[in-house]
């Protein structure tokens, strides 16, 4: 038998539990043996099991199906095992084979037949054993047949052959599998699951198949918590739907919850099943490591599993044991049979986040250093912010120095899911406030929408100013303005200042000439952008956000259609949107009482142009002598944009000539700028550079 030497004190004591079971099962099946060997004509036969005789076929037919009788020895060793065990578990041991039993409810019928099954797994010479009284040395696992004889039961009692039928607990929790489902049902092979001898024998790893799924979830604390500790300490408990708005993590108030009430839990990320796993065995396993563990069973996010239509959901909604489903949707009463407790739990505020910083970061800051200001815009939930901590110490170690501001949101910044990667194109801010030429009167209104992006959490969250009934907790700009006048570029500073990524709404992905289909882009692009602390700019937002119109045929009645969901869905978006249009007037009115900031980028004046021709020129470019930027500023009302196109190809000029940018590059170069946007080249506009055209 297995040796128990290696465990140490009360831990042993359930092995040894186990072995002693299993010891009783030997002596049940040196019985057996004894009573082939008494009605054999031919103990000996070295052909057993590969041939039947005449003299097998007699036997047999004297042979009357029935229990054997009563062991009284047997019975008293039972007794003796079991009082040793009472004795170890009033210690504090912990006997796994009795809280396996109290977990799945099993009988000691089932435990009977859960160690006949066992046994081969435990100890090698029961295969033989097995294949002896079975006459077949290729059976090395105990039958059904052979498991009712060893329990002492007649093969035709019925109670005893539905605990090994399709729902009898041992077969419905996965304690023990039969296979062989094309033989009779006596001569079925019953197997205990190599997870389940695992547990019994001492291990605690988890199942191989359930490895994938499994998340490791820090708790926190919400007032939602109390109510689902109460649940889980009543009669009543089964079920439970925590529903997670933005920011939020169902499964972390879940972990938090069941910690107050004393038990463990075993948490599952189903966004990791592959698409070929089957939904219905991940559940089954799932239940049985929880219940094994003793663990109350936390599955997140349903979402996931929604997809795949309602049985897919039943098979985790209807699990025995404890289960706490964790989603974003709204439940379905069709989803399972079990009336489930609802709970639903919002983002932690700016308070509870910087705690959950401090907490994490244990230090590693400097005594004065604002972690509010620099963190407080990010909506992170919190394994979030576990694992951002985690990210900014590295990021701090591979520098050789202490975690600062940029580590933090760094960190924080590689949370984000890549999911809207693919609707959006994603940039990562390089430009600051001193990279923006533009009016001090727009400047200051960039500057205010940065405050009100930092400061949403207090005002909306602590101070509750936007009122008990309102559901804005987004914040939306309009930038309007020629094209090339920096809208983009400002929508990037104001990333850059949140610490946050930029993310440009690719219209390509978005507009569809099927009906509907336009629509389901757009909540796919902002249930994504919710996800991640990021900023989302529609640029050219005149396409989408278009005024409707008289409904004359099909195609306006559908456009206006567009224009109302969006209506719709911005009031309902939590983040941070930036509108970009070069034709304000084309928006739709009912826009502009959805908008935070408007902010109109005017076409830049002389001494603004001047400083953006200074500035695109760079300082490591070489430059000619005859530069006359003065002259430029003054002659070419152009904006950003162009006087960048422009700089950029007279830079090529030079740089295939080998020389100092010179005016002639910049001349020409202003000339093919006038060519694309349809202007004429004239020469009371070009002045004495003029001559310098081709």
């Amino acid at each position: 038998m297995v040796s128990v030497s290696a465990q140490p004190g009360l831990e042993a004591a359930g092995v040894r539990h186990v072995l002693s079971r299993l010891e009783l099962v030997e002596a049940r099946v040196r019985a057996a043996v004894a009573r082939r060997r008494s009605t054999d004509p031919d103990p000996d036969d070295r052909f057993r099991g590969l041939y039947i005789s005449p003299a097998d076929v007699q036997r047999l037919l004297q042979r009357t199906p029935g229990a054997p009788p009563p062991d009284p020895q047997a019975q008293a060793a039972f007794g003796q095992v079991e009082e040793e065990a009472d004795r170890a578990e009033q210690a504090g041991a912990d006997l796994r084979l009795r809280r396996l039993a109290r977990s799945f409810q099993l009988d000691q019928l089932d435990l009977e037949l859960l160690l006949i099954a066992l046994a081969p797994d435990a100890d090698p010479r029961f295969e033989r054993f097995y294949g002896y009284l079975q006459d077949d040395v290729s059976r090395r696992r105990a039958s059904i047949g052979l498991s009712l004889e060893l329990c002492g039961l007649p093969s035709t009692s019925a109670l005893a052959r539905n605990r090994l039928s399709s729902g009898g607990p041992l077969i419905e929790a996965a304690l023990i599998l039969v296979e062989d489902g094309d033989r009779p049902f006596l001569t079925r092979s019953l197997r205990v699951p190599d997870r389940v001898a695992a547990h019994l024998l001492g291990s605690d790893e988890p199942d191989a198949a359930l490895a994938g799924l499994a998340l490791t979830c820090q708790p926190a604390a919400a007032p939602e918590g109390g109510v689902l500790a109460r649940w889980l300490g009543g009669r009543d408990r089964g079920l439970a739907y925590v529903r997670e708005q933005s920011g939020a993590s169902g499964a972390s108030l879940a972990v938090a919850a069941l910690g107050e009430a004393g038990r463990a839990s075993l948490v599952l990320d189903l966004e990791r099943l592959r698409g070929d796993d089957d939904v219905r065995l991940m559940g089954i396993l799932a239940a049985r490591e929880a219940r094994l563990l003793d663990a109350a069973l936390i599955a997140t996010p349903i979402d996931a599993l929604s997809a795949r239509g309602m049985a897919a959901v039943r098979a985790f909604a209807e699990l025995p044991g404890v289960v706490i489903l964790v989603g974003s949707k709204g439940w379905d009463p069709a989803w399972s049979r079990t009336v489930p407790l609802l709970l639903e739990v919002g983002g932690a505020t700016a308070a509870q986040r910087e705690s959950q910083w401090r907490e994490r970061l244990d230090g590693e800051t400097p005594p004065d250093f604002d972690l509010l200001s620099t963190v407080g815009q990010y909506r992170l939930t919190a394994d979030q912010v576990w694992r951002a901590a985690i990210a900014a110490r590295l990021q701090a170690a591979a520098h050789g120095r202490r975690v600062d501001e940029a580590d933090l949101k760094a960190g924080a910044r590689a949370q984000n899911a890549a999911g809207l990667e693919r609707l959006a194109r994603r940039i990562e801010p390089a430009v600051a406030f001193q990279d923006l030429v533009l009016p001090a009167e727009v400047l200051e209104l960039l500057v205010d929408l940065v405050v009100r992006a930092r400061q949403r959490e207090v005002v909306l969250g602590t101070w509750r100013m936007g009122g008990a009934s309102s559901r804005r907790r987004g914040l939306t700009a309009l930038f309007a303005g020629p094209s090339g006048t920096g809208k983009t570029m400002a929508a990037e500073v104001l990333a850059m200042e949140l610490g946050l990524d930029l993310y440009v709404v690719d219209l390509a992905t978005v507009v569809d000439k099927y009906v509907g289909e336009t629509e389901k882009n757009l909540d796919r692009i902002f249930a994504e952008a919710e996800r991640v602390n990021g900023v989302l700019l529609f640029d050219e937002a005149d396409a989408l956000f278009g005024k409707r119109s008289e409904v004359r045929d099909a195609h306006d009645r559908y456009a206006n259609v567009e224009v109302a969901y969006l209506l719709q869905r911005m009031e309902l978006f939590d983040g941070i949107a930036v509108l970009a249009t070069n034709l304000r007037a084309n928006l739709d009115e009912a826009f502009a009482r959805r908008l935070d900031s408007v902010i109109d980028f005017p076409e830049p004046e002389p001494d603004a142009r001047r400083r953006l021709w200074e500035r695109c020129l760079g300082t490591r470019m070489p430059r000619g002598d005859d530069l006359d930027l003065d002259f430029l500023a003054e002659a070419f009302k152009l904006s950003g944009g162009n006087i960048r196109n422009i700089v950029i190809a007279a830079a090529y000029m030079a740089a295939e000539s080998r020389v100092p940018v010179t005016m002639t590059d910049l001349v020409r170069a202003t000339q093919r700028e006038y060519a694309k946007l349809g202007r004429m080249t004239v020469e009371s506009e070009f002045g004495q550079y003029y001559r310098l055209l081709p």
